[in-house]
Order: structure tokens, then sequence, then C-alpha cells
């Protein structure tokens, strides 16, 4: 259990630590220079892919339990 609850809290932190870099860094390239350095992550690509899994999970979680 203790191993489980590890890999899920490493991932939240990996995500969340990219999020963090990704918002610091790449506002304040932007303010200071037109050629800013991209983001390291696509989160509107995240944000998509996540609500088709949530979704997905929700339409087989109702097939399974109801």
């Amino acid at each position: 259990m203790r191993i489980l609850f590890g890999i899920i809290l490493g991932a939240i932190l990996t995500i969340g630590a990219a999020y963090v870099y990704d918002s610091q860094h790449t506002a304040a390239a932007a303010q200071t220079q037109a050629g800013a350095p991209r983001a390291l992550v696509n989160w509107d690509v995240v944000d998509t892919r996540r609500h088709e899994l949530t979704g997905r999970a929700k339409a087989e979680w109702k097939r399974f339990a109801g």
C-alpha cells in the first residue's frame, strides 16, 4: 500500500512541478523577449486528454455498476 501511495504521490508531484515551472518561466520569458522559449508541456492537450479519460472512466463505471 505504501508503494502505491508513493507512486501516486510521485506522479502528482512531478506533474505539479512541471506545471509550476512552465507557468513561471514561460510567462517571465514572454514579458522580456519576443523569442520566448516554448513551454515544456502543452497543457491544452493535457486537459483534453484528461477530460477524455474521465469521461471514459465514468462510462465504464456506469456500465459496470449499473
